[in-house]
């Protein structure tokens, strides 16, 4: 193709700079052999060649003569001379071939393969007869005419040839840019953002996007810099050879502005309607450049030689070991300011957390460190979620004596604290101290302070914080009123029991077989049957199928009112159903049982405990040590006596005093002494009644001597 063109075509290419073909002839890129069409073989598209079929020795156009021969070989010089224009244009006539060979097949598809090259032929220098004669802007632009008005070519043809040179010229920019986007896609600052993105958690077909994104944006920086120094450089060519002068002076018939007007008043700026000239602005400046300097915190030192050694050794270091002497030799050494104090600690906790808590304890008390609150109530949480109250008291009598009140954060942490101890007493402290700085609890200190209050049995007070979060408009979880709703439950007391259920039922919390078997076994405990009945009914109603412990809290109920036929009829009418009595139920009536002292069906529900394939529950056994005792069966009481000795811990008040009176009533004085001791020993009180009747117990009645 080279032999086609001649120097002077050359030379007027590489001016052409007005013209879209610029950025193709400038380009430092090129289209990869691996996007032409396999069938064709212009290699480096150095000479032309169609498909190897040799041209012409001499061929003739617009007086020019252009010398081929088969065997020519490139000189020293040529190779030398090849350019980047050169390439270009190489890569332009390539393409411009091959779609234009399709077009003539399509057109001509009864012509042999050596009239379609030497049509090609043709066409080809036509093309290059018009760039030697600048009209190759007509290719750009679009022109459906003949550019020299020459009538070698039909109009229909010229069109073709134009058409096929855009395309050609599109593919070449669109090429261009591609290459051009894979290096701004390797580019730097658009890796940097990357990681950004990827630490911040962005990945997948998300990052992918906005990195081609900012590659593409980077391009088109770049794109629009090197345009403003082209056109820099085309206004300085344009000096040089006069042109500047000319338009100097087409300027010059029109006046224009030479001087910008003098500025009166005080400038204003306003962006979207918001005026940055107040001086408030400045102020906002300044706190940007102050929360920079902790969003962008400065690198710690590098730490090497002797200090590093030192370093090692103190993240290497035991819970027993001494330490300070090591952290005052590293602090002389490194001079550290809190960057490298808070690095060392990172580093400390990832490898040693135990010994971690320690030495953050005393870096408090460095001056290099700059303690804040905020250090403080780092540890005090650590040591409380580990219940380390001792610890996490120490750090918080450090922050008085330093003359730091605990913030809402410090004071919350207490809060949780203390409530997940079972002090309420200090837990109120800490949550009257959060109202005494006027600081709001938040849900979460709500939940604690009313669960504490729970489980301290004054679920009263805890039903009053749930009251004041409603007035907050903060609504409580479920898990809060489940919680007081228990609690009343398990005290007996109804109303309250009712009011949590209503005031859940209003929250948007629909009853559930659990809620509703606590209301049964609030009413039931509270000496009230038939609204125990009622809930149990309305459960049925709601579509919730009553199991094994729902029944045995509504037989406990009748229990507690001896309504042994209201009982019987509730299970005929269960089992009817489909109901089977389990382990709870059987307890239940167990205990009914021994009270009636029907020991012979005590005994028959224990079988079928048996059978159910599990012992008898704790509870069974304090039934069966009254029912024997009481019927004074000395062998099965003392059995029974002693399991309860054995597991004593779980055993309430309540328990002790059943178990004395039976004592009492069997004859068992010292046993019953016995187990006064105990009851008095965890720390119950013995009801006045009781030690009356003990203390006639060892008058009146005969004595025996207490199994051993």
């Amino acid at each position: 193709m080279k032999q086609l063109i001649s120097k002077r075509t050359i030379d007027k290419l590489s001016k052409l700079k007005a013209t879209q073909i610029l950025s193709h002839f400038h380009s430092k890129s090129s289209i990869p052999t691996s996007s032409l069409p396999p069938s064709t073989s212009w290699t480096k598209c150095r000479f032309f060649q169609i498909h190897n079929t040799p041209v012409p020795k001499f061929v003739s156009w617009s007086g020019k003569i252009f010398i081929h021969t088969d065997t020519a070989t490139d000189t020293a010089e040529e190779m030398v001379s090849e350019t980047e224009d050169d390439a270009t244009m190489n890569d332009f006539l390539s393409r411009f071939v091959w779609i234009m060979r399709g077009k003539l097949m399509e057109v001509y598809p009864d012509f042999g393969k050596k009239t379609i090259d030497e049509m090609l032929l043709v066409i080809v220098a036509k093309v290059v007869s018009e760039l030697e004669k600048g009209g190759f802007d007509q290719i750009v632009g679009g022109k459906s005419s003949s550019p020299s008005q020459d009538d070698d070519f039909s109009h229909d043809l010229w069109k073709t040839v134009w058409e096929v040179s855009n395309v050609v010229l599109e593919d070449m920019e669109k090429a261009k840019r591609k290459d051009k986007m894979k290096n701004f896609l390797q580019a730097e600052q658009v890796k940097e953002m990357c990681r950004f993105a990827g630490e911040v958690g962005i990945r997948g077909d998300m990052l992918r996007e906005y990195r081609f994104k900012w590659a593409r944006e980077k391009m088109e920086e770049s794109e629009f810099y090197h345009s403003l120094e082209r056109f820099k450089e085309e206004e300085q060519q344009g000096t040089e050879y006069g042109i500047g002068v000319v338009e100097h002076q087409s300027r010059a018939e029109d006046p224009k502005l030479v001087a910008l007007p003098k500025r009166r008043g005080k400038i204003n700026y306003k962006i979207y309607g918001l005026d940055l000239s107040d001086s408030k602005w400045s102020q906002v400046a300044d706190k940007i450049h102050e929360a920079e300097k902790i969003i962008c915190p400065q690198e710690p030192k590098k730490i090497d030689g002797k200090c590093k050694i030192i370093t090692e050794k103190l993240l290497s270091s035991q819970e027993q070991d001494d330490y300070s002497p090591l952290i005052a030799e590293w602090v002389q050494l490194l001079q550290p300011s809190r960057v490298d104090w808070i690095n060392l600690l990172d580093r400390l906790n990832n490898r040693n957390p135990s010994l971690y808590l320690k030495i953050a304890e005393h870096v408090l008390g460095e001056e290099s460190f700059q303690t804040n609150i905020r250090d403080y109530s780092k540890l005090v949480d650590a040591h409380a979620r580990d219940n380390r109250l001792e610890d996490a008291e120490r750090i918080i009598r450090k922050m008085s004596e330093n003359g730091i009140v605990p913030d809402i954060l410090t004071s919350t942490i207490m809060v949780h604290m203390y409530s997940k101890a079972g002090d309420l007493d200090r837990a109120k402290a800490a949550f009257e101290s959060l109202r005494t700085q006027g600081f709001l609890p938040d849900m979460g200190v709500y939940n604690s302070m009313i669960l504490a209050y729970v489980n301290a049995g004054d679920p009263k007070k805890g039903e009053s914080l749930m009251k004041e979060m409603e007035v907050r408009d903060i609504k409580p979880s479920k898990k809060i009123y489940m919680a007081l709703l228990r609690s009343f439950s398990q005290h007996g007391d109804a109303n309250g029991a009712h009011r949590i259920a209503t005031t859940m039922q209003f929250s948007g919390f629909q009853p559930t077989l659990e809620s509703c078997m606590l209301l049964v076994e609030a009413f039931g405990k509270a000496g009230d049957p038939d609204q125990a009945r009622q809930n149990f009914d309305y459960m049925i109603k709601l579509g919730h199928k009553p199991d094994d412990r729902c029944t045995a809290t509504m037989i406990a109920a009748y229990e507690k009112n001896n309504l042994l036929d209201k009982a019987l009829n509730l299970l005929i009418e269960l089992e009817k159903d489909g109901f089977e009595p389990g382990v709870a139920t059987y307890s239940v009536l167990v205990d009914w049982l021994s009270k009636m002292q029907l020991i012979d069906e005590a005994e028959q529900l224990l079988d079928k405990i048996a059978e159910q394939g599990e012992a008898p529950p704790f509870k069974v056994h304090i039934s069966l040590c009254d029912m024997y005792a009481r019927a004074n069966v000395e062998k099965k009481a003392l059995q029974a006596l002693g399991v309860l000795e054995a597991k004593q811990e779980q055993l309430e008040p309540e328990d002790f005093e059943r178990i004395i009176w039976s004592l009492i009533a069997g004859g068992f004085v010292q046993d019953a002494q016995k187990f006064q001791g105990l009851m008095e020993a965890r720390g119950f009180t013995v009801s006045e009644q009781l030690q009356v009747t003990l203390m006639a117990s060892q008058t009146f009645l005969r004595r025996r001597p207490s199994v051993r």
